[in-house]
């Protein structure tokens, strides 16, 4: 008789999981400012967001510019929900209201996708920003369900409240939004395991291969569309909970090129990629916009440097390191990381303090010319203010420089460790 064998637990994943879940739960009783909870709020549901952008873009290799529409028409079906819950018209657990977002963005998914992914490529990403562009464009047609340009607002305390959530405090949401994420991140990574998620590694592969061995492309495209547009429709139906108003907002543009730049700076060649790239992002449009205006200049910036040196995203940079350590060589990496850190600091500094003074000279110089920066009050009339924060950049640059080329030889000299132990 044929035993059975079970397959080995990874503990790494085990670790990576619980260490996820553990934070997401911890993080709010530490940092308990309310600005905190909001911020941790948008991580929450960007990191669905972009995870479900990801099953399109990582997993199956379709570049889309309109995903917002699922998430946004999610979000719409679901205020509407809650607004006929208040009225009594029907019952539903606000608990479960996000599902009523995931099922219009599914719908949603098979009435544009089966027409969107008959192609892929170029073709895919134009059509998904046309499609993207029409529905904004209905959201200002269509008054009565899309409320115009001032959108639709909701309550989301409404019903009666069931193991004494109401969902009024802002903490109450918070892990409303929690449960929906590890409950939405661990069903989409199950996803990845399936025959479906691997056939849509091949198609964004190799397409003819996949039609050879018998797979029609078209549909595992579409597939994969409609589930992501179902958990793309949960994060919008958690969006209008945390927000509790729905506008053209949700639908337009700049939504879905903000969870394409999350993506793609986490690394959407990795799961956990989106995750990190959600951190990343909504934290410099969140906190950092509450500290200067200019956020948009460093997220650009940001997203600049990660398309030239790091295309693979943050988590790539985290993965690379993996084989280092478990030979036992990040000892030489130390010493060059640490020069890079300082160096870095100081160009990080110096670029900061250019475009923080020409910002504010070109913008409030006759009406306001002293500003503070780092703590040091002056006036950006002055010579000195520019010739500081210009030799701060010009420095920082040169000897940044040399902290790099340290790097490139110690990764070099690992790399050599690394091949003669495979070879070996």
């Amino acid at each position: 008789m044929r035993k059975l064998k079970c397959r080995p637990l990874n503990p790494g994943r085990w670790l990576v999981w619980g260490g996820t879940a553990l934070t997401m739960i911890v993080l709010p009783l530490i940092l308990t400012a309310g600005f905190t909870l909001t911020l941790l709020s948008q991580i929450g549901i960007g990191i669905i967001f972009a995870l479900s952008y990801n099953m399109l873009l990582g997993q199956g290799g379709m570049l889309s510019f309109g995903h917002a529409v699922y998430s946004g028409l999610g979000a719409y079906f679901t205020v509407h929900a809650l607004n006929l819950i208040s009225k009594g018209s029907f019952y539903f657990p606000v608990t479960l209201v996000p599902l009523i977002g995931g099922l219009a963005g599914m719908v949603f998914g098979v009435i544009f996708g089966y027409v969107t992914t008959k192609k892929s490529g170029t073709t895919f990403a134009m059509i998904s920003l046309g499609i993207g562009e029409m529905v904004f464009a209905c959201s200002l047609m269509f008054p009565g369900f899309f409320g115009g340009e001032g959108g639709i607002s909701t309550n989301r305390v409404v019903g009666q409240p069931v193991l004494g959530l109401s969902y009024g405090p802002g903490i109450q949401v918070y892990y409303l939004i929690v449960g929906w994420a590890l409950a939405c991140m661990a069903a989409m990574f199950a996803w990845t395991q399936t025959p479906l998620g691997r056939m849509a590694n091949a198609v964004r592969d190799n397409p003819e291969r996949a039609e050879f061995v018998g797979y029609d492309t078209h549909m595992v495209r579409f597939l994969t569309l409609v589930l992501s547009g179902f958990f793309a429709g949960i994060a919008g139906g958690l969006n209008s909970i945390n927000y509790e108003i729905v506008s053209a907002e949700n639908v337009g543009a700049l939504r879905s090129a903000g969870v394409l730049l999350a993506t793609f700076i986490g690394g959407a060649g990795f799961f956990f990629g989106p995750v990190i790239g959600s951190i990343v992002f909504f934290s410099m449009v969140t906190a950092v916009g509450a500290v200067t205006k200019a956020w948009s200049f460093y997220l650009g910036l940001l997203f600049l440097v990660m398309v030239l040196y790091a295309p693979g995203g943050f988590a790539s940079l985290i993965v690379m390191h993996v084989p280092v350590i478990k030979a036992r060589l990040m000892r030489r990496l130390w010493l060059p990381y640490a020069a890079t850190v300082v160096t870095g600091s100081v160009l990080l500094t110096g670029l900061i303090s250019v475009v923080e003074i020409t910002y504010h000279y070109s913008l409030e110089a006759d009406t306001a010319p002293a500003m503070t920066l780092f703590g040091f009050a002056f006036k950006v009339t002055d010579g000195t203010p520019w010739a500081v924060a210009t030799g701060l950049l010009v420095g920082g640059f040169i000897v940044s420089r040399f902290a790099w080329n340290a790097v490139g030889r110690a990764w070099g000299d690992i790399t050599h460790v690394l091949q003669d132990k495979a070879a070996a």
